[in-house]
Formats: C-alpha cells, structure tokens, sequence
C-alpha cells in the first residue's frame, strides 16, 4: 500500500484560504497584507 501525495491543487479551496479576500477577512489577515505591503512585495496574496 502506498501513501497518496500531500499537495493537490486545487484553484477554488486556494483562493478561499489564501485569497485576498479571505486575507482581508480576518483581523490577522489584514495584518499580512499590511506586513506584506511595508515590505514592499509586488504580490500581495494569491
């Protein structure tokens, strides 16, 4: 018996966990993107 892979893409469930929105969603996200944006990082979020 062999053991499946960790990682299947799947562009709907990132967009949902990792997306902007979802970022801007929650109070520690929005502390990401403002981490994110002080750091200067041309991509935000997914």
């Amino acid at each position: 018996m062999s053991t499946k892979r960790t990682y299947h893409p799947s562009k709907i469930k990132r967009q949902r966990k990792f997306g902007f929105k979802a970022r801007n969603n929650s109070k520690s996200g929005k502390l990401v993107l403002k981490r994110r944006r002080l750091h200067g990082r041309k991509k935000l979020s997914e």
